[in-house]
């Protein structure tokens, strides 16, 4: 890499930091190790260049390279890896969501019609909120997992609504709870026509957006009342590391069977789709999710940070 480029590179990740991140001057200053004064002259630099508009359109090299590496190791049509060295939780979330949302924009940019299925998770959510809005009618969006909560009530995790909002597209809520209040009780959720209607189209859809979440006390599931303290032991007892949309995961990519499954009433996902599946996660509390993710072939697409990238391929190597 020449002198220019490399400053290029250093430039692009300053401008990650100052206009998606939101750091100060000094904060990046930190971060690079660099004086506040050369800070301020690499986001002047990034600005000047044009490597900032909308999005930063220069990407830096070293997520590029492991980019490309996580694609031929994990056999993935498309990945992405956001620039993540000293940032804190939610600054790297912003920018997971804001270089997922331009992932989303490629297919949602279409002419062609679209069914786009959705599934859930706080990610995936950021991500859409970062989407901009697109007049797409012709396109539609359809929930791979239960909006309605045990109460009746709507949950936060109905995201694909959000999509359908951005997109001006037809929206299809798959009408069931995520888990039903017994097996007799999942059956007659997921007998009913609209259900069937809902869960035909998931499965034809021309690609997928997930969320990848850990399986863990105060994850996601246990922290909104989903599933039970008790039950998280039982499965992590069980080998469980990763859930998506209800399903259960194992360090080894297979599906780990639970007593749960007699009442989830999510859409089931295959592995090795030959459609576009692709995952939208980062962060140290997710790499060992995402890693089964990718070691069962549940996506064959993912946006991540560059930390995670690396503690991925660097297991591979072991």
């Amino acid at each position: 890499m020449s002198k220019i480029d490399k400053k290029l590179d250093q430039a692009a990740r300053a401008a990650w930091m100052y206009y998606v991140a939101g750091k100060t001057q000094h904060e990046i200053a930190d971060v690079l190790s660099v004086s506040r004064q050369a800070a301020q002259r690499l986001v002047a630099l990034a600005s000047d260049n044009g490597l900032v508009r909308v999005n930063i359109t220069h990407p830096v090299a070293e997520c590029t390279a492991l980019s490309e590496r996580l694609a031929r190791q994990f056999d993935l049509r498309l990945c992405q890896v956001v620039p993540s060295g000293g940032m804190d939780a939610v600054s790297l979330n912003r920018m997971l969501a804001v270089t997922g949302a331009e992932v989303m924009q490629q297919f949602i940019e279409q002419a062609q019609p679209q069914m786009i299925a959705v599934g859930s998770g706080r990610t995936l959510r950021a991500t859409i909120n970062e989407l901009v809005s697109l007049d797409r009618p012709q396109h539609s969006c359809v929930s791979l997992i239960g909006a309605i909560a045990s109460d009746g009530s709507c949950t936060r995790y109905d995201v694909p609504l959000r999509m359908a909002e951005k997109t001006q597209g037809k929206y299809f809520i798959l009408p069931a709870p995520l888990f039903a209040d017994s097996p007799a009780d999942r059956e007659l959720w997921c007998g009913h026509r609209i259900y069937r209607m809902v869960s035909d189209k998931a499965r034809q859809a021309d690609v997928t957006f997930l969320g990848i979440g850990p399986m863990a006390l105060h994850c996601p599931l246990h922290n909104n009342g989903f599933i039970s303290t008790d039950e998280v032991n039982h499965l992590i007892d069980a080998g469980v590391v990763a859930e998506i949309i209800g399903h259960f995961i194992g360090a080894d990519g297979l599906r780990v069977k639970s007593n749960l499954d007699q009442r989830l009433t999510s859409i089931a996902v295959q592995p090795r789709s030959p459609k576009p599946v692709i995952g939208f996660a980062g962060g140290p509390e997710k790499r060992q999710a995402i890693r089964a993710a990718l070691t069962g072939g549940w996506i064959n697409g993912l946006v991540t940070d560059e930390e995670t990238a690396m503690d991925l391929l660097a297991d591979e190597t072991r």
